[in-house]
């Protein structure tokens, strides 16, 4: 391989991987020196001489002439006059001798080496570069296109082919995906594996949703409203607190738009995903009552030392304090930092049996151990989930399905039809 052959290929190649011009000069003459120093010891008195434009590379080694009998013959830097005359005859002592040396003079072996370092190069270059382009931009939204779908991820390519992964995990459960389809995702991560960056996206952060909304909302992305907080479970629910430094701006009225016009295309390239806008507020009782919207609750109790709240409410408005799947009172829980338990306001129990009814079926400690996560009656423990109750006390699953069979045992006469969830109360965990 010729060196126009070699400079040209890995010229073209650097190209397609947007190497910038003293960049590519930088590396080519780097290895070429390295090639020197393998065969010469030092590459101190050597010219390498390149034209990346037109292929060319030439490279001199420079050598002062001195008498034959000179104890300086063996120096690297030194050349006797009987062979620097055999380059040009006319060459006296002390002069200089620049004498070209030819990439074919390193052997095939050595060129070959050096075509594969220069390519090793780039690609390390090129990982740097791309990790030093993304690291910057977590938590921005990018534009990819889809490139290949696979079970748990999937493979997007940006605007300079640079490969980025969507996991399962951070997509919204309804996005579906087919190979040429343009997304928008957020910067998640920036992962290095074995020295390579690995660019994780994101479409289910509440980052992504805060960044739709920057996009959509003139007064976020100005400064004038500030979001204090999102939680999202990604393409059924999220609720975002905002708060305004201007009193003349109404911030929900803000993100909202004239009829709903810029929170809905946040919510339709979230998959309709419920978007609940609340007014931010120091207080708490208030904060905690705008999270539970749209229930309308009638009073509560606040412990800040166990970090629980106690709210009461009609039984007309419990379903929707719960919502669906619990997913209205969990993200509550998570937006204001703390524990929410509901109840129904007292007096509303008369087609209910309370817990310690059961106390000839059911231990002491049992029925303590759900008290002290505001389930009191019969009703209130079949509203929630088998798998709730055993992560939010100190109740075996065993133990769980026993009470679960016992408490069904005592409605079944009248209300063995009636379905799950639908009274009463239910809880969320602050994450």
């Amino acid at each position: 391989m010729n060196s126009n052959v070699l400079i040209e290929s890995f010229a073209e190649f650097a190209r397609s991987k947007n190497i910038d011009r003293p960049t590519m000069m930088s590396i080519l003459e780097e290895v070429f020196r390295t090639m020197i120093r393998k065969k010469y010891d030092d590459d101190s008195n050597f010219d390498v001489i390149l034209n990346v434009d037109k292929g060319d590379l030439e490279i001199y080694r420079n050598r002062e002439i001195v008498d034959d009998n000179s104890e300086d013959i063996w120096d690297l830097d030194k050349i006797p006059l009987a062979e620097a005359q055999k380059i040009e005859p006319d060459y006296e002592v002390g002069e200089s001798v620049a004498e070209e040396i030819k990439l074919e003079d390193f052997g095939r072996r050595a060129v070959l080496m050096a075509r594969q370092t220069l390519i090793q190069r780039v690609k390390d270059l090129e990982r740097d570069n791309l990790y030093q382009a993304y690291k910057d931009q977590v938590g921005e939204i990018v534009v990819g296109e889809v490139y290949q779908v696979w079970g748990r991820e999937a493979l997007i390519l940006d605007k300079d082919e640079n490969e980025l992964v969507l996991p399962k995990g951070e997509q919204i459960p309804k996005d579906r995906y087919r190979k040429g389809d343009t997304i928008r995702a957020v910067v998640h991560r920036v992962d290095v594996l074995n020295g390579t960056p690995k660019i994780i996206l994101s479409r289910a952060a509440p980052a992504f949703l805060e960044r739709l909304m920057e996009q959509e909302v003139p007064e976020i992305f100005d400064g004038l409203i500030t979001i204090k907080n999102i939680v999202r479970e990604p393409g059924e629910r999220a609720k975002v607190a905002v708060e305004s430094y201007d009193d003349r701006i109404d911030p929900v009225g803000a993100c909202v738009g004239m009829k709903g016009s810029r929170i809905h295309a946040v919510v339709r390239e979230l998959e309709n995903e419920n978007i609940d806008i609340i007014n931010y507020t120091d207080n708490l009782e208030l904060y905690i009552a705008r999270a539970l919207s749209p229930a309308k609750l009638t009073s509560m109790k606040i412990n800040e030392q166990t970090g629980r709240v106690s709210v009461f409410l009609k039984p007309d408005q419990v379903s929707l304090a719960i919502g669906r799947g619990g997913a209205n009172i969990k993200l509550a829980s998570r937006l204001v930092g703390m524990e929410i338990d509901v109840f129904r306001d007292a007096g509303d129990f008369e087609e209910d049996i309370a817990l310690d009814e059961f106390q000839d079926e059911i231990e002491g400690w049992i029925l303590d151990e759900l008290k002290k996560i505001g389930l009191d009656t019969g009703r209130a423990v079949l509203a929630v989930s088998k798998e709730d109750i055993v992560r939010r006390t100190e109740l075996e699953e065993e133990t769980v399905e026993e009470l679960f069979r016992v408490i069904r045992h005592e409605f079944e006469d009248n209300e063995s039809d009636e379905p799950e969830g639908t009274e009463t109360q239910n809880s969320g965990g602050a994450q």
